[in-house]
């Protein structure tokens, strides 16, 4: 089987012989230019920074200091590649506020930030100054006992001693070099050692494991769905708006040009039945266009909050609804939203497949929680794949982070539970 990383590499017979004696070897040179870039990038950033800190550049470039290990975690992160496969996430999350402030705040107080800037200082004092005499020594060792027939015969008058033993002449030069190529086999095992407790060090430091890669991953799905949520609930009350105001009053007013003219015209003239068949369409028409908005967006959420806008919901409902709510603060437009539209497909359920005579609804704002509770005292037996629209309200939820929970034994009761997040706001 072929290795798939460095460690695997190392227990593998043919090491020497595969590219991760090299790949090993490229990873320790490398962390030499870095780490004295960062050594150089960090006593600029703190030394100008404590010098001008009655300055606000000061705490800029002291800021600075702390963030660093961010561009060197990402560049850290690429470079294992060279002692393994696959491409590594970090363990930063979204920033709650867009802009640079929003994003440096975060930064600061995650965790992530601050094991990176522990690697940076492992970086800059310990790690590429080791690298650098290993790789040297094993470089320079391996050339002169490899190479000693090639600087007797250039350098014939050059003579190098290992304890007693003087390499002086052709046949002594060649007897070195089967060691030199032994001890350079083990060098490059023991580099390779090196490059994977420092890739280990790294992965531990910058790295997230699969699992919290896998959380972060489903986390940033939730707030891409939430944020396309949000902007689509934004655009049903711009479309909820513009039918108000727009083609509503236009039927308004047709409406009332109409019922003038009819006031104008002879019963028994021939344009009064044409006259009334058109009122009682603009009639028609106002209605659906009203129950069309409604179902859209209902302007009384957007006025008036949740708690009317589910005393609305209570009163258009043909079973006698008990509600009860408690919020002692708004929550944010898409969790409204989300809640209203929420207990009306849940109404609608009981009103339509139930046969209850009474329901329950209670909404209450628990902390950071808005829970909803709908009860009837129907029959029962609901269940979401038995087509009556709880898959869709689940669906619905679940797109505000939201939660669902059925009780329906046969005979009933029926209770229906949604929690939904409703973060406060960023102040």
């Amino acid at each position: 089987m072929k290795p798939q990383n460095l460690w695997q590499a190392l227990a593998h017979p043919g090491f020497l012989v595969s590219p991760w004696p090299w790949r090993s070897l490229a990873y320790l040179v490398t962390t030499v230019p870095v780490g004295l870039a960062c050594m150089v990038a960090l006593v600029v950033l703190a030394g100008v920074g404590a010098m001008t800190v009655p300055v606000v550049i000061g705490v800029a470039l002291l800021a600075g200091v702390v963030l660093l290990g961010i561009p060197v975690g990402v560049l850290e992160r690429r470079r294992l590649w060279l002692l393994g496969p696959g491409r590594l996430a970090g363990r930063h999350r979204t920033p709650d506020r867009a802009g640079p402030l929003g994003w440096s705040l975060t930064r600061i107080r995650e965790p992530a930030t601050w094991r990176e800037l522990i690697y940076v200082l492992l970086l800059c004092g310990l790690l590429w100054p080791l690298d650098l005499v290993l790789v040297a020594v094993s470089a320079i060792g391996s050339v002169l006992a490899i190479g000693a027939p090639l600087w007797t015969h250039v350098m014939p008058d050059l003579a190098f001693r290992i304890d007693r033993w003087v390499l002086a002449d052709r046949h002594t030069a060649w007897a070195t070099v089967p060691v030199g190529v032994g001890l350079t086999a083990l060098a490059l095992y023991g580099l390779a050692l090196v490059a994977g407790a420092q890739g280990a060090l790294a992965r531990y430091l910058l790295a997230a494991t699969p699992d919290e890669a896998r959380d972060a991953e489903l986390a940033e799905m939730a707030r891409s769905r939430g944020a396309l949520f949000e902007a689509f609930e934004a655009e049903r009350r711009r479309i909820e708006r513009d039918l108000h105001d727009g083609a509503q009053q236009r039927l308004v007013a047709l409406t009332m040009e109409l019922g003038e003219a009819r006031l104008g015209t002879p019963p028994d003239a021939p344009a009064s039945p044409p006259l009334d068949r058109a009122q009682e369409h603009a009639f028609q028409a106002l209605s659906e266009l009203r129950e069309l908005i409604l179902n859209i967006h209902p302007k009384v959420l957007n006025d008036h909050g949740l708690g009317p806008a589910l005393a609305d919901i209570a009163d258009r409902c043909t079973v006698p609804i008990d509600l009860a709510t408690d919020l002692p603060r708004r929550p944010p437009p898409a969790v409204e939203s989300a809640a209203y539209f929420a207990v009306s497909e849940a109404l609608t359920n009981v009103d339509r497949h139930s046969g209850a005579d009474r329901a329950e609804v209670t909404c209450r704002l628990i902390g950071d929680t808005l829970i909803l509770r709908v009860t009837d005292n129907g029959t029962g037996g609901a269940h979401p794949a038995s087509g009556t629209g709880l898959a869709g309200l689940a669906d619905r939820l679940a797109a505000v982070n939201g939660t669902l929970s059925l009780s329906s034994p046969p005979g009933g009761p029926t209770v229906l539970r949604m929690e939904i997040p409703c973060k406060r706001p960023v102040s």
